[in-house]
């Protein structure tokens, strides 16, 4: 086989991985587990792998880089050496994985699937998913069902659809993302009929699918990102005006007759504006000001990678009792995150994209007199993604897609293919990388395949343990199984913890054994906290436990200094009233507990129960106080 045919093997073995890939990201719950996350590392790994073959066995392989290439190099590294400073090493480790998926993922697309061929078929594969996915959506919005395939789905999503991603919020920035581009190609391209007819066809289930989501910054996002579309085509091909402005109205009367006959839908709109409420938006402002007091703390290189989430127990508002998990404001996590710095490597990579799209479309959407505008493949390609990632830049404002992989990886794939039409602009963007160039590489490939082999085997062992942790029907199969999963991972403090809860609970089930469990107990929760200085639920069971051992002053302490990490959380402060009761303090235990109250007077049963114990006792101590009544006389 001759290096030319063989070289082309290698492209589609490539083009093969990225298809895969992509499939099984929203498929597989967006790609949000270890487990799942797994399988896109290894699939980074055989195109990684596969690059580096076609490096030495392609004649000349250039290399396409444009300036955005050096602002994701640049922010590759920064992301390396952060990691190496954070105070969490296992959740900067996660955070890194990803990172290095998606850097990686973007000059995979970019240097090898540019072909014309190539790009038609990542984009109708991705056009596949979308259909597929809104179907289910569909599914799902008209019979109620409230799961996605055996798994089931939070309350608060039933009644809305969000096909195989837990959360609908998700599949509307995955959908609002291809619907531009499956308009595009529909209005713009010279494809075959049968193509359009596909793309049409995509463009409407993928419309029903946000419909059904009922996801109001999906619905405002995909909204002025078609707005943004339907400006460009009616000002830039005149002849499209009659055209556009009909498909314009057929989508809005298609998106009112849903709306009107969706109860829910409307349900959730009235309740927006009103506060308490769970579809009320104001719970986000409060969580996005705690996000900007963390960020000033530490405004250049952010709080770590990863780490909002270590860190906001310190930063909570009274208003919000739940784990938020990310800012549900992608740019403010990055500043979180990553600092000035980071993001402004990341915004200097924005700045590129926009401005090559911009130059891109200059060159794309001119006939040969580069004089009109005509439809064309490239045109459709361009005005398609650029806008896709229009509206994930919209959407991302008040939430958090690009934390999930699917949709980050959908979104690299789109400024992938807009960056790639730059080649049509100029021969400058074209790199012979030379024989040092192709080393480094080589080596920095295969270096990345290797960890992401390593991490992929490594998550998918320790995802497998937990889950036997979880259906094992006795204490010492549970147990066996956690303790398996912390030889695999051994820097997880969470799992750590997880171990000291299971044998506090075996040692609070009393037995003769009740001591040595607390002992271990004790043991596993002070590994957490090392691991994790900022785990607040590792110190409060930890707490817990040396009440239980009759330490009390030692337990004092390690719920004083809960208290300055968790301010305003209403489970420390009715943990602290607990602690209080254990010693006899019932004055402070008053305290505590009507502190709880006043965070959370709903579902804080407890507390209201441990209030009144506290009431009893200095009733009674009042009444042991009070001096005997004189005689009648």
């Amino acid at each position: 086989m001759d290096r030319e045919r063989l070289d082309r093997w290698l492209e589609l073995g490539i083009l093969a991985v990225v298809a895969v890939a992509l499939v099984f990201g929203p498929t597989a719950l967006g790609g949000v587990r270890p487990q799942e996350f797994a399988g896109l590392q290894v699939l980074m790994a055989a195109g990684l792998i596969l690059w580096v073959a076609r490096l030495w066995i392609a004649r000349s392989f250039h290399l396409h880089w444009s300036p955005i290439c050096w602002f994701v190099v640049a922010f590759l590294l920064y992301a390396l050496a952060w990691y190496r400073f954070a105070d969490v090493e296992y959740v900067a480790r996660l955070e890194l994985s990803r990172i290095l998926l998606y850097g990686w993922f973007f000059l995979l697309v970019l240097n090898n699937l540019h072909r014309q061929e190539s790009i038609q078929v990542l984009v109708a594969v991705t056009l596949a998913v979308a259909t597929a996915l809104s179907l289910y959506a569909l599914y799902q919005f008209i019979t109620g069902s409230n799961q996605v395939f055996a798994f089931i789905r939070p309350t608060a999503f039933k009644g809305r659809g969000s096909g195989t991603f837990i959360c609908p919020n998700h599949l509307a920035g995955y959908l609002e993302m291809l619907l531009p581009v499956a308009l595009a190609i529909l209005v713009l391209s010279r494809r075959r009929a049968l193509a359009r007819i596909f793309s049409a066809y995509a463009a409407l289930m993928a419309f029903v699918g946000l419909c059904v989501s009922i996801s109001r910054g999906g619905y405002l996002a995909g909204g002025l990102a078609l707005i943004f579309m339907a400006g460009v085509l009616v000002l830039k091909y005149r002849g499209y005006r009659k055209v556009v402005l009909l498909g314009v109205l057929v989508l809005v009367v298609l998106g009112g007759i849903i709306a009107y006959n969706g109860d829910y839908i409307q349900k959730r709109f009235r309740l927006a504006l009103v506060p308490g409420q769970l579809q009320s938006i104001w719970g986000r402002p409060d969580l996005w000001a705690s996000a900007a007091r963390m960020w000033l703390d530490s405004p250049w290189v952010g709080v770590g990678p990863g780490h909002f989430d270590v860190r906001f127990p310190e930063y909570r508002p009274e208003t919000l009792q739940t784990r938020p998990y990310w800012v549900h404001n992608d740019y403010l996590n990055i500043l979180t995150d990553w600092g000035l710095l980071g993001f402004g490597l990341l915004g200097g990579a924005g700045v590129c994209l926009v401005l090559g799209g911009l130059r891109a479309w200059r060159y794309v959407r001119r006939e040969g007199d580069g004089l009109t505008a005509k439809p064309s493949d490239r045109a459709a390609l361009v005005l398609g993604t650029g806008t896709g990632l229009l509206a994930i830049a919209l959407h991302s404002f008040v939430d958090f897609n690009l934390q999930i992989p699917a949709n980050a990886m959908l979104a690299v794939l789109l400024a992938a293919i807009l960056t790639s039409h730059l080649r049509f602009t100029s021969n400058r963007y074209w790199l012979n990388p030379g024989l040092a160039g192709r080393l480094l590489l080589s080596v920095l490939a295969l270096a990345s395949a290797a960890w992401f082999g390593q991490q992929a085997v490594q998550r998918w062992q320790e995802a497998r343990w937990l889950a036997r942790s979880e259906k094992a029907g006795s204490f010492e199969e549970q147990i066996a199984a956690l303790e398996a999963a912390a030889r695999v991972e051994p820097r997880n403090g969470d799992l750590a913890a997880r171990l000291g809860e299971a044998w506090r609970r075996a040692s609070w089930e009393g037995g003769p054994n009740w001591q040595p469990a607390a002992e271990t107990a004790l043991k596993w929760f002070e590994q957490a906290m090392r691991l994790n200085p900022w785990d607040t639920f590792a110190m409060l069971r930890g707490a817990m436990t040396l009440d239980w051992l009759g330490r009390h002053d030692e337990a004092g302490r390690l719920f004083e200094r809960v208290g300055t990490l968790d301010p305003n959380n209403h489970y420390v402060a009715l943990l602290r009233g607990w602690h209080e009761l254990q010693i006899g303090n019932w004055a402070e235990a008053k305290r505590w507990l009507e502190r709880s109250l006043a965070i959370k007077w709903y579902s804080n049963w407890l507390a209201h129960n441990y209030l009144n114990v506290a009431n009893q006792r200095l009733a009674e101590e009042a009444a042991r106080s009070r001096p005997p009544a004189a005689p009648a006389p």
